[in-house]
């Protein structure tokens, strides 16, 4: 599969002359979370393509702003891409009204890479096995129990926002410098809750390091059948979750754009590829760019009025 997408690609470049020099994928927070764990996962077969190393960049700090005006900032002609969350590019222009860049003009879209399925998921010393008692403790003692976030008004964060309006319960926020750090905060104790993606909750889960309460998509995971989903556990409409897309900086040219999106999809679409994301809990995606513009533009105006409703600030 790879000898025919390197082939593939090698036409394509013949067109484009595209890349002539190492690329680099900035991530907007540091390693270990789910968005590092994605473009990992697509960087190295891209390499192997393109016949040139393709290097993930982590800058991480502010939710995501520092790592986003990085990425913007950049020279666009397709060598420095932005592997972007749906909090980078929906909220944090909401919270952070002094924001060097507009992300919605800084970017040119290429791609959403994949799908993130949210789990609420707990330190196995918080003394609640589901959502039920969960609430139960809550509502005992208001704003004792403390979760943590990848950053103010970032997608974890905000499903836990729209958990607590919807079972009407009160806990403290503690926001980290990306999901990773906030993890082993979890994992030792120092926090009691988390609700984030499946691509770094997962392997805790299946080892028991955590406990998983619940999914927030619609319907049960594969990789998690015996984890109920959010309305199962009695909170309706509680369902929340993220994308993972790439982008480019605005500028950079159509014919890049047209190649990265091909090669993309290419090597999301490869078994091999696929199988290690679902395997992370994530659900492989592709888009067209005007889709993904579109997807940015609805989900802006969503988190944007949660956001202005809660009066939500980066804290």
């Amino acid at each position: 599969m790879r000898k025919l997408l390197f082939l593939g690609c090698l036409l394509l470049g013949t067109a484009h002359a595209f890349p002539t020099k190492p690329v680099r994928i900035i991530v907007a927070f540091p390693p270990g979370g789910g968005t590092d764990i994605v473009a990992r996962l697509i960087a190295l077969p891209l390499g192997e393509a393109w016949k040139q190393p393709v290097v993930v960049e982590n800058r991480a700090g502010a939710s995501g702003v520092i790592g986003t005006e990085a990425a913007a900032r950049a020279e666009p002609d397709g060598h420095t891409l932005f592997m972007a969350t749906m909090g980078n590019m929906t909220a944090n222009q909401h919270l952070y009204p002094k924001m060097a860049v507009d992300p919605l003009r800084a970017f040119a879209p290429i791609t959403k890479v994949v799908d993130v399925h949210f789990v609420f998921m707990a330190n196995p010393a918080l003394p609640a096995d589901g959502v039920p008692e969960l609430i139960a403790l809550a509502k005992s003692k208001p704003g004792q129990i403390h979760y943590s976030s990848s950053g103010p008004g970032g997608a974890p964060h905000l499903a836990m926002e729209l958990f607590k309006r919807q079972a009407g319960v009160d806990l403290t926020h503690v926001p980290y410098k990306g999901s990773g750090p906030g993890m082993t905060d979890l994992l030792g104790g120092r926090v009691m809750l988390t609700m984030d993606s499946l691509l770094q909750g997962l392997p805790h889960i299946r080892a028991g390091k955590l406990k998983g309460l619940a999914v927030t998509h619609a319907k049960r995971n594969p990789a998690l059948p015996d984890v109920p989903t959010i309305s199962e556990a009695g909170v309706k409409g509680g369902e929340s979750g993220s994308w993972i897309a790439l982008l480019a900086p605005a500028g950079t040219p159509q014919s890049i754009i047209e190649k990265l999106n091909s090669d993309v999809k290419a090597v999301v679409a490869d078994p091999e590829v696929r199988e290690k994301l679902i395997g992370q809990g994530a659900v492989p995606q592709s888009t067209t760019p005007a889709e993904l513009q579109k997807l940015i533009d609805a989900d802006l105006a969503r988190y944007g009025k949660i956001i202005r409703d809660k009066g939500l600030k980066a804290e």
